[in-house]
């Protein structure tokens, strides 16, 4: 289990020091990293129950930044899973986090039926 949490931290602080670096094509980046974290966080946590997006989340927030809540790492599990089933590839595309955050949110409600 620790073996994720290192992978997924690791793969967190190179993100932020990319972003940092590079500004070019950082949105790029944080999407193609957000993918793996949320491949990584599903593979983690297949067991119901055992809170590991919780357990990573608190730890993750005290070892490299607040901004990775429980709600951000679930949101980030979500974009891996429904971008994984998908035929085009979302890395691919010239989308940023902020489309896809907002194309998630209009592919979960079309799933349910709202829209």
């Amino acid at each position: 289990m620790d073996k994720y949490y290192i992978n997924i931290k690791n793969m967190l602080l190179e993100d932020i020091t990319y972003s940092r670096i590079k500004d070019y094509s950082k949105e790029r980046h944080k999407v193609l990293t957000y993918y793996e974290v949320g491949k990584e966080l599903s593979e983690a946590g297949k067991h119901y129950g055992e809170d590991i997006v919780g357990k990573y989340a608190e730890r993750l927030k005290k070892e490299i930044g607040k901004k990775y809540t429980s709600r951000y790492l679930r949101y980030i599990r979500k974009f891996y899973l429904v971008f994984s089933d998908e035929n085009w590839n979302p890395l691919g595309s010239n989308l940023n986090w902020s489309h896809y955050r907002v194309v998630l949110s209009l592919k979960i409600m079309n799933i349910l039926n709202i829209i």
